[in-house]
């Protein structure tokens, strides 16, 4: 397989983290930048995340973009409590990862995207991990980016479970429900890797004790790092067998859709705040007769992704 060109959105939390560690190892990613954007931290703690994490992990050469810093619909943006509680008041779970001599790229994120966007066309995967304000941004600025972009695969959104911000919205999604609506109507080539797959992939301190048995620095930060989200997941009762892989699953679908199955599937994001039914993504009933644009992951071959994930972690981090 040829090597695809990938740009990462993170909100550079802790699944962000090992997100970038993963595409970072694989032979068939060629990481061309990481968008920063708001979502787990503020914008420019998730710039200073992505750059710290790059030079741990020894890969300098990758360029960090600035996206936006607040959804579309607002003027600012202020860190959901839960947030920090499942990711640390700096992201990362409150881990100090030695700070990167680097600085962010002069060129801004959407513009950026756009420009890849026209270089590499089919050869370009598209990868948000957080909310999807850059990409509604850089479609409402170029519009031919919808059919431009190879393949767009996002992690976010909830078909057939729950949310987990409301009974109906997943985090990343309710950043920004009217800018993933847009998208989710208008990005071509699109697969939804959503709550009802990551909650299925779960790491626990077995694997992390692996990570720290390997006696680097990038293997001990990454486990402290690590341990950090699935304490909270322990914590908060999210799931006491271990700490979910949403992230990295995304990653690992884009470049081999083996590990999931999904349903094609016209998608729109419901953004009614007077109803309350606010950041649902569910299909769209008015184009229920036309050819699908998206696809959503509804099952997971859970055991080979957490194995795979794992062996590449232990060869990133060694």
């Amino acid at each position: 397989m040829s090597r695809k060109k990938m740009i990462l959105d993170l909100d550079t939390g802790i699944d962000d983290a090992l997100a970038l560690a993963y595409a970072i190892g694989h032979d068939d990613i060629d990481l061309i930048g990481i968008i920063a954007t708001y979502g787990n931290a503020l914008t420019n703690v998730t710039a200073k995340n992505s750059l710290d994490l790059l030079d741990l992990l020894g890969a300098h050469d990758v360029p960090v973009f600035i996206g936006e810093s607040h959804s579309s619909t607002t003027t600012d943006f202020t860190v959901m409590p839960i947030s920090q509680a499942i990711h640390g008041r700096n992201g990362i779970g409150d881990v100090e990862v030695e700070a990167s001599t680097r600085t962010v790229d002069s060129q801004n994120g959407i513009d950026f995207l756009i420009e890849a966007a026209h270089q590499y066309k089919d050869e370009l995967i598209y990868l948000p991990t957080g909310p999807l304000t850059n990409l509604a941004k850089a479609l409402e600025k170029d519009p031919s980016l919808a059919k431009l972009i190879g393949q767009t695969t996002l992690m976010g959104g909830a078909l057939t479970v729950p949310g987990n911000v409301t009974p109906f919205t997943e985090a990343n999604i309710h950043q920004d429900p009217e800018a993933a609506d847009f998208v989710f109507k208008n990005q071509e080539n699109l697969t939804m890797v959503g709550l009802d797959v990551t909650l299925r992939t779960l790491l626990t301190k077995k694997h992390t004790q692996e990570w720290r048995n390997l006696g680097t620095t990038a293997g001990q930060n990454y486990a402290d790092i690590m341990d950090y989200y699935i304490d909270a997941y322990y914590n908060l009762d999210i799931d006491k067998k271990g700490a979910a892989l949403h992230d990295p699953l995304a990653v690992a679908v884009a470049v081999d859709p083996s590990y999931v199955s999904t349903l094609d599937l016209n998608m729109q994001v419901t953004y009614d705040q007077e109803s309350g039914d606010y950041g649902r993504t569910i299909g769209d009933k008015t184009k229920l007769l036309e050819p699908t644009i998206s696809k959503a992951a509804v099952l997971v071959d859970q055991d080979r992704f957490v194995s795979d994930f794992q062996q590449m972690m232990l060869k990133v981090l060694a």
